[in-house]
């Protein structure tokens, strides 16, 4: 992702900077800690890691702004992970709570590569002109029922 090598702790702070700049002008340390979690300490030594690659802008004691690299990268962070939980939540009905949560938990391990695949097979799904294949009203009632009613609906897929 842009050259720039990020752990998966470094990912999750940049992303939650990302997202706290999408509902507030100004991105603090305590916001960060709070919203993920952490002790104020964590997020000031991640904040220097995210500064020392050029992603952020931080005064010692103000406000927290991206650099225009980290606001690209951030956001594509934020995309990665709003796919994935879409995937989960809507293409497997996984639970909004736990889709959320894996999707944070799986989002870092994967290719690029496979998240586009993702991303095109959620096109694909959406793009259908006859709106909601029949193998997924299936898979959707097989997930309600436990069993296999194929004949209650017409062979779509």
């Amino acid at each position: 992702m842009e050259d720039v090598k990020l752990t998966p702790s470094t990912e999750d702070y940049l992303k939650t900077i990302y997202e706290i700049t999408k509902s507030n002008k100004v991105v603090r340390i305590k916001d960060i800690a709070k919203s993920l979690d952490v002790k104020m300490p964590s997020v000031v030594n991640a904040v220097k890691q995210l500064e020392a690659k050029n992603l952020v802008i931080h005064e010692t004691y103000g406000y927290i702004e991206l650099t225009p690299l980290g606001e690209k990268i951030g956001k594509k962070l934020d995309e990665r992970h709003r796919i994935l939980k879409e995937f989960l939540s809507d293409v497997l009905q996984v639970d909004s709570t736990i889709s959320s949560q894996d999707a944070c938990a799986i989002e870092h391990y994967l290719h690029p590569e496979t998240v586009d695949r993702v991303v095109k097979f959620l096109n694909f799904l959406r793009l259908s002109p006859d709106g909601e294949p029949g193998w997924l009203k299936k898979f959707k009632l097989y997930l309600k029922t436990g069993k296999k009613e194929c004949d209650k609906l017409e062979d779509g897929g």
